[in-house]
């Protein structure tokens, strides 16, 4: 049978896309083996995160929100199927240059995974046995295309090239069919997840030595569209750069303490869990988060104070810094006098809102820092703490061109009415909340266009580490009003007006949101 050359290209290019994603599939599977983080598409995944520029950064985080590794991960597998599908019609009009291309790609890929943070040699397999697997079944499906007596490399578009499509769909059909076997396999192998799972579902977290203070009934004003005292767990903001979450068994989980210290340790879960434990209230905020932006949430959190760790080592004189390492190699340096501050409860957390941290948020134990935006401070899956100066060590963000020590500014927001939404005219309630980590807010007002600046009523807190609620009683009258709110800190501080980005130490400005009343 023969069919257009133009077909047969066409063919040739679903048999790449077919071929490369059997070679993911295997590479998976083969990962599931040698460790998650050797997975090709996550690996290239985390070295594209580690090589972006801080503005693209910025703009993916301002753009997407916590769905910007979803974003990545999709746009990836978008190229990567551009990519296999040229790798398919090359391999058919000049052979080899597909299957060079799929080659290049692997080597690639094995090269990124094996030298990532705490990866070892063996990373680099997943993506040299996917590879080698896609390139051998590209050219098992090609050949019907070409038949016997046809070059690899066709001439004119209106060439009539003979092929055996029966034999191409079966291919092609069985390729597939082994690339969901393979990747069915991979899950079932990969019990990772599974198993810490069920480790964080057994787990039993002990009463606090320190229980915190019960919320107060007027801590949450209950508006419909406030957000609510406490964050739920499901609803906390995420931002990290971990594409795949860590599953880090609490079973084989070690902190380090090291570094400029007299007595280094290490301890596990059960050792940290055996300590009188401190719960804590506190609200915490990504250095990305927008003015008016929601990367910000208060939890209950559980743990131990990080002084009593860094005090059992011994510090010694001259250190200034704590770098912290995340199981999958990320870190922060948070400055020592913060750590140390007997009236700050920094913690090394393993509670949160009552239950074990869930996963994405640092199962089995995190760092908790009041006053300190998360990049400088709120480490997840943590497995060291290293006691150093800022001279002697950088972290990962502060490679990037962020301020290394990133205290929280002064903050406040606009939840209710939303901007751009319609309110009939009369009593309006305006809510929102602010926050002044370590400090606490001491006022908020709210002005409609460009009138006089009026005192919201404060709900009640726990303390000064969390945001706090406040309302507003508006009359609305009819048109089109530009509400802005505004805070002062404990200190008597009121939010400067001056517009910032967050890049280098956070955003700066008063929230304002233009509603229509009718």
């Amino acid at each position: 049978m023969t069919v257009p050359a133009r077909r047969a290209a066409a063919l040739s290019a679903l048999a790449g896309v077919v071929c490369a994603a059997v070679g993911f599939a295997v590479a998976e599977l083969v990962a599931a083996l040698v460790g998650p983080g050797s997975s090709p598409l996550f690996a290239a995944g985390a070295g594209v995160v580690d090589a972006v520029p801080g503005p693209v950064k910025d703009w993916a985080v301002a753009t997407f929100g916590t769905a910007d590794k979803a974003v990545l991960l999709g746009g990836m597998a978008v190229v990567l199927a551009a990519g296999a599908a040229l790798a398919g019609w090359l391999e058919l009009r000049r052979r080899p240059l597909g299957a060079v291309l799929l080659g290049v790609v692997g080597a690639v890929g094995a090269v990124v995974a094996a030298t990532r943070p705490a990866a070892s040699v063996a990373w680099a397999l997943p993506s040299l046995v996917g590879v080698g697997v896609a390139i051998l079944l590209l050219r098992s499906a090609l050949a019907p295309l070409r038949g016997p007596d046809v070059p690899a490399r066709a001439s004119g578009a209106g060439e009539r090239a003979p092929i055996d499509r029966r034999r191409f769909l079966l291919v092609t059909g069985l390729a597939a069919a082994a690339g969901v076997v393979a990747l069915a396999t991979s899950r079932a192998v990969s019990a990772g997840s599974r198993a810490v799972t069920a480790a964080r579902e057994a787990l039993r977290l002990p009463a606090p030595a320190t229980p915190a203070p019960a919320v107060p009934a007027g801590a949450d004003l209950r508006v419909p569209g406030l957000a609510p005292y406490v964050t739920p767990n499901a609803d906390f903001y995420r931002i990290d750069t971990a594409l795949r979450v860590p599953q880090v068994d609490p079973a084989t989980w070690t902190l380090r303490v090291t570094g400029l210290v007299d007595e280094p340790f290490e301890m596990g879960i059960d050792e940290l869990l055996a300590l009188p434990l401190v719960e804590h209230d506190v609200t915490l905020t990504c250095v990305s988060n927008e003015v008016g932006g929601d990367l910000v949430g208060n939890a209950r959190w559980l743990g131990y104070p990080v002084r009593e760790l860094l005090a059992r080592a011994g510090v010694r004189d001259g250190a200034d810094m704590v770098l912290s390492t995340s199981a999958d190699g990320w870190t922060a340096s948070t400055p020592l006098d913060v750590l140390t501050d007997p009236d700050r409860a920094c913690l090394l957390a393993v509670g949160m809102n009552g239950e074990p941290l869930p996963p994405a948020h640092g199962f089995p134990a995190r760092l908790v820092v009041p006053g300190l935006y998360g990049y400088v401070s709120a480490t997840k899956w943590v497995t060291e703490l290293k006691v150093t100066t800022f001279a002697d060590d950088v972290a990962y963000w502060s490679t990037r061109g962020w301020s290394e020590r990133g205290p929280i500014k002064l903050a406040s927001r606009v939840d209710t009415p939303r901007a751009g939404a319609g309110v009939p005219s009369g009593p309006v309630t305006v809510a929102g909340v602010a926050w002044a980590q370590h400090t606490g807010i001491s006022a908020v007002e709210v002005r409609v266009d460009d009138g006089a600046w009026r005192a919201a009523t404060l709900a009640e807190t726990v303390g000064p580490d969390t945001w706090r609620q406040w309302s507003y009683a508006w009359d609305a009258t009819a048109g089109e009003h530009r509400l802005t709110v505004r805070a002062t800190d404990a200190d008597g501080r009121t939010q400067t007006s001056d517009v910032a980005p967050p890049a280098p130490d956070g955003a700066s400005g008063w929230h304002e949101v233009t509603v229509r009343v009718t």
